[in-house]
C-alpha cells in the first residue's frame, strides 16, 4: 500500500494537456480566413504600397488569386472541422461552409462585390465565432474540473480515514499471519480466507521451560530481553516456513499449517519449524547457561480437523484455531520436556518416514477425553 490518498485528475470534455493543439487549430481557421481576403484585396494593396516602398506595381494572375482565396477559405472550413471535435458545436462549421459556397460561387458564376463581402464576412464571423465557442468550452471544463476538485477535497479527510484504517488493518493481520499471506489478503481481496471455517491442520505449541523460576530470580527488563528474543527469532523462522501465528502468549507460542493457504506436508513442515526452534533456542538460553540459569524449549505437535476464524472484537481480533487437535497440541507442549518434540498418533503417520520417531506410551492429556499414542520426534531422516 503505497500512497495514503491518491486523486485523480477528472475526466471532462476538454483535458487540458490538449489545449496547445486546441488553439492551433483555433488559429488555423483565422489564418485562412485573413490570408483568404488577404488575397481578395490583395491587388489593392499592392497598388496602394508600391508607391510607398518605390516598386513598380503589378498585376496579379486574377485565376491565381481566386484559386488562392477559396483555397485559404477551405483551410478555415479544415480547420473549424477540426475544432468541432472537441467543442461539439455545428454553427461555426455550417456558417464558414456557406461562406465558402458564396465566395466560390461569387468567383466562377456571377461576381458582384457586395455578395464576395458577405461570404468573407460570414467566413469571419464563423472563425471568430469558433474561438468563442472553444473558450465556452475550456471554461465549461475547468468548471467541471472545479467542481470534481471539491467533491474530492469533501470527501478526503474520509477517504484518508478509510486508507489508514486498511494500513492499520494490514498491521494486525501481519501479528499473525506471515507477510506474503498478509499481502494477499489486503491487496487481492482474499478475505474469504478469513471467514470461519473448517481445515485439516498441523498445529504446533511451544513454551520456555523454568521461565516462572527464571523471572521471579531475574531483573523485569531482563524478562523482557529473552522474551524479545525468543519471539523475534522465532517469528522469523514462521515467517520463512509460511506458517501462521495462532496467539503470543508470554513465553508461549502457537503455529498452524495449511491455514489460511494450504500445505502439501503441514505436519513436516511443523517438525521442521520444531527442530529449527531447538537451534535457535540454544543460542539464546547459551548467555543466560552463565548466569546459572536453566531455560530450555518445550514442543507439542498434533495433527487434525480445527474450526478456524477471526475471534475479538473492534480493534483486536485474533484469526486462530478452536477443536481438539489444538488441545492436543498444547497438552502435549506442557508435557514435552526440555528439547523434545512430541507429537501425536495422527501426525506420527504423516511422518513416519521422513523422522526418526520414539514411541513414548499412551498419555493422559489434561481436557482430552481419551489417552493420547505421544511419539518422541528425534531428527528429520536425510
Amino acid at each position: 500500500m503505497t500512497d495514503i490518498v491518491q486523486i485523480e485528475e477528472p475526466s471532462v470534455g476538454i483535458e487540458p494537456k490538449q489545449t496547445p493543439r486546441i488553439w492551433l487549430f483555433g488559429s488555423l481557421a483565422l489564418l485562412g480566413a485573413g490570408a483568404s481576403l488577404l488575397f481578395c484585396y490583395g491587388q489593392v494593396l499592392i497598388s496602394l504600397t508600391a508607391p510607398l516602398l518605390g516598386l513598380a506595381a503589378f498585376q496579379l494572375n486574377i485565376h491565381v488569386q481566386a484559386l488562392f482565396m477559396w483555397a485559404f477559405a477551405l483551410v478555415t472550413v479544415i480547420g473549424l472541422a477540426r475544432d468541432r471535435r472537441r467543442h461539439h458545436s455545428n454553427l461555426p462549421l455550417l456558417m464558414s461552409a456557406c461562406a465558402v459556397i458564396i465566395i466560390v460561387g461569387t468567383l466562377y458564376t456571377f461576381y458582384d462585390v457586395r455578395i464576395l463581402i458577405l461570404g468573407y464576412v460570414l467566413l469571419v464571423i464563423a472563425a471568430l465565432l469558433n474561438q468563442n465557442v472553444m473558450l465556452g468550452s475550456l471554461n465549461l471544463a475547468v468548471q467541471r474540473q472545479a467542481g470534481r476538485l471539491q467533491e474530492l477535497n469533501s470527501t478526503l479527510e474520509e477517504r484518508v480515514q478509510t486508507q489508514v484504517a486498511e494500513i492499520e488493518r494490514l498491521a494486525r493481520l501481519k501479528r499473525f499471519l506471515s507477510t506474503p499471506v498478509a499481502d494477499l489478503i489486503t491487496t487481492q481481496g482474499k478475505e474469504s480466507l478469513l471467514e470461519s471455517h473448517r481445515r485439516l491442520i498441523g498445529c504446533l505449541f511451544c513454551d520456555v521451560r523454568n521461565f516462572t523460576k527464571f523471572s521471579e530470580a531475574v531483573e523485569p527488563e531482563e524478562v523482557m530481553d529473552v522474551l524479545q528474543s525468543v519471539h523475534e527469532h522465532i517469528g522469523r523462522l514462521v515467517a520463512e516456513r509460511q506458517g501462521t501465528i495462532g496467539y503470543r502468549a508470554g513465553d508461549g507460542l502457537m503455529v498452524i499449517f495449511n491455514d489460511p493457504l494450504p500445505c502439501t506436508d503441514p505436519v513436516l513442515e511443523a517438525v521442521k519449524l520444531a527442530m529449527e526452534m531447538k537451534g535457535a533456542f540454544e543460542e539464546i538460553r547459551a548467555r543466560w547457561r552463565k548466569l546459572g540459569h536453566d531455560l530450555g524449549i518445550g514442543i507439542g505437535i498434533a495433527y487434525g480437523y480445527a474450526t478456524l476464524g477471526l475471534i475479538g472484537s473492534e480493534g483486536r481480533y485474533d484469526y486462530t484455531p478452536i477443536g481438539n487437535v489444538v488441545n492436543i497440541a498444547a497438552r502435549l507442549c506442557d508435557r514435552a520436556g526440555d528439547g523434545e518434540i512430541l507429537i501425536d498418533q495422527h501426525a506420527y503417520l504423516e511422518i513416519e518416514e521422513d523422522a526418526r520417531i520414539e514411541p513414548v506410551g499412551r498419555l493422559e492429556l489434561k481436557g482430552v477425553g481419551k489417552q493420547v499414542e505421544t511419539y518422541k520426534v528425534l531428527g528429520l531422516r536425510g
